[in-house]
């Protein structure tokens, strides 16, 4: 299974790189050596995995550091993605921005931390009341000119900064939230992106683990793992959407599991380019693409659909 993306034919997984922060800290997901990481980067690369992602907030820069080392004999076959708008303070309290001159400091250092001349993909990470997007996006169009960026994106975005965006430069990707729980984005913004011929990635594409079905309550995280301590994470009622799982497991026929379910749901939808997913370990990385090479099977032969979605959207009753 291949999809056009960015001019690619691509195979439609990205590793997310928040998963390799490991003791960066930031926004991660617990402990994971570089030596460990390097070796799982390489390891994708060899199952066919094209499309890196990561971002500077990721380990404070940890992430991107170790996708440049790991990647950089590949650098011309690979795309690498990052963003700007997410920095910190110097005592690593979060610091959101998307100031022009905050834009240009994280894009050169993002080109640093890579040990690349140039980004395939650089994104702004948030919307930022205090800034019109057209500001840091005439940063990021005077660095596509001259061939450091590659393309231009927007992550988390609406259909105010779309419009806006485009007097500017031309938006080539959005990447938002979008799993079984989370489907906002379908009314908000796909008619939008269809139109427009942008294309679209998913991240929380398995929900933290949550849609993988093995999802365990009274998991413990470690101590770099952003779930220990995030107030995002702790505010979100994670039993509930456990529960929630488990009253539509039955529904499953045999030889599809709720990681399949997961992944074949999101590249079903409408502009779907690539899903980003963050594994730790090699095994897990298998486990995600082999769903994505079933996904279309998969889709087909589950019958419930509507019945999951459905139960699944009382979440947010």
């Amino acid at each position: 299974m291949k999809r056009t993306f960015l001019g690619k034919e691509l195979f439609p997984f990205a590793f997310g790189g928040a998963a390799i922060s490991g003791e960066g800290g930031g926004y991660g997901f617990g402990h994971i050596s570089e030596q460990d990481s390097i070796s799982l980067l390489e390891y994708a690369f060899e199952r066919g995995v094209r499309v890196f992602d990561s971002a500077p907030i990721y380990g404070f820069g940890s992430s991107e550091e170790r996708m440049g080392k790991a990647l950089k004999s590949v650098r011309d076959q690979v795309t690498l993605i990052s963003k700007s708008g997410v920095d910190w303070h110097d005592t690593k309290r979060v610091n959101m921005t998307n100031d022009p001159k905050s834009t240009d400091k994280m894009l050169r250092q993002s080109l640093k931390s890579f040990n690349t001349e140039y980004i395939d993909l650089y994104m702004i990470h948030w919307p930022d009341e205090k800034v019109d997007i057209r500001r840091p996006l005439e940063v990021l169009e005077k660095y596509k000119e001259k061939g450091i960026i590659r393309h231009i994106g927007l992550c988390n975005t609406n259909l105010g900064e779309l419009e806006k965006a485009k007097e500017v430069t031309k938006i080539e990707v959005v990447q938002s939230e979008y799993n079984l729980f989370n489907r906002a984005v379908e009314n908000e913004i796909f008619d939008y992106l269809d139109e427009s011929n942008i294309d679209f990635m998913s991240w929380g594409t398995l929900d933290k683990g949550v849609l993988t079905g093995k999802y365990k309550v009274d998991r413990v995280f470690d101590d770099v793992d952003c779930r220990k301590k995030a107030p995002w994470w702790k505010k979100t009622d994670v039993e509930k959407k456990v529960q929630l799982v488990e009253e539509t497991k039955e529904l499953l026929p045999d030889g599809i599991r709720y990681i399949d379910l997961a992944v074949s749901f999101n590249l079903h939808a409408k502009r779907m380019k690539s899903i980003l997913s963050g594994p730790k370990t090699k095994e897990r990385l298998d486990e995600i693409l082999e769903c994505v090479q079933k996904a279309e099977e998969n889709y087909q032969r589950f019958e419930h659909w509507e019945k999951v979605t459905t139960t699944l959207q009382k979440f947010y009753e």
